[in-house]
């Protein structure tokens, strides 16, 4: 199988191991991502805040080289995949890239990874690739706003209550705790603005991770992830209590299931240590 590949900016920085999972599980289950020639940043937190114009225009040109390509494309980010879903939209609605009438037909799907190797790949790949199982995990998975919301852009089926990354984890053995936060906001960028509200947002998220039973959280968006694990420590001088719970890409759980050597590598980028937890459950 082969798709195209937008990998973002992100998913060759902050959120390295995001990008490398993602590739390797990919490898493993036979599907060869073709990255897009020539891409460029889709516009995420600074163009839509800045210019309506400029930032459909810069992930429309994505989807253009997309088209040319032929092949449905991959967006790991949920970020990427949110402005790219909105260029799709307004490129269906008849608009025109940089002033010039563009020849976007929309036969070409963007798709989250998540939703790909679950709908796509397949419970029954998914499966057949695994070594071990994932069965000592009890984690609640986190999807975030973006994949999801508003379903007019994201196409999402049950975009209140998302399944793909609970089955996708179920598949490979995890224990999946049910919650009811699962698209609750984690505070994005305002991390950065409003950091009090955010740490408010997170420490909420990880509270009901834990009234949940569960034993570590699953993402899917770099942003998420990055707020949900890198800022445990400071909420819990805050406040007095402890927080320490590992947060990991599903991309990374999938890659531990496939017994991929390069899985430990990129769980050890965390900021919230998931070493001695994975010791513990068996898993390296």
């Amino acid at each position: 199988m082969k798709v195209s590949y937008y990998p973002g900016c992100s998913l060759d920085g902050t959120a390295r191991e995001f990008g490398e999972s993602v590739e390797g599980v990919a490898k493993t289950l036979g599907v060869e991502l073709k990255e897009l020639p020539d891409w460029n940043c889709c516009g995420a937190s600074s163009a839509h805040v800045t210019n309506d114009t400029l930032a459909v225009d810069l992930a429309a040109r994505n989807l253009q080289i997309a088209e040319k390509a032929g092949m449905d494309l991959v967006v790991p980010c949920a970020m990427c995949f949110s402005r790219l879903k909105v260029a799709e939209k307004e490129l269906k609605a008849g608009h025109k890239v940089g002033g010039i009438t563009n020849a976007y037909s929309g036969k070409v799907h963007v798709k989250d990874s998540v939703s790909f190797f679950w709908e796509d790949v397949g419970e029954k790949t998914v499966k057949e690739k695994a070594k071990k199982s994932l069965e000592a995990l009890n984690p609640v998975c986190y999807y975030g706003c973006l994949t999801s919301r508003p379903p007019k852009i994201t196409d999402a089926k049950r975009p209140e209550d998302p399944q793909d990354m609970d089955m996708l984890m179920g598949a490979l053995g995890a224990k999946v705790k049910n919650w009811s936060y699962k698209t609750d906001c984690c505070g994005g960028s305002l991390i950065l603005s409003l950091p009090e509200v955010a740490h408010k947002l997170i420490q909420k998220l990880l509270d009901m991770a834990k009234e949940a039973g569960a034993d570590c959280i699953v993402a899917a968006c770099p942003m998420c992830h990055g707020n949900l694990d890198m800022w445990q420590k400071e909420i819990s001088a805050h406040t007095g209590k402890e927080y320490n719970i590992p947060v990991f890409y599903f991309a990374e759980l999938m890659g531990l299931a496939f017994d991929d050597p390069a899985a430990q590598k990129w769980v050890r980028r965390h900021a919230t240590d998931p070493i001695p937890f994975l010791k513990q459950k068996g898993l390296i």
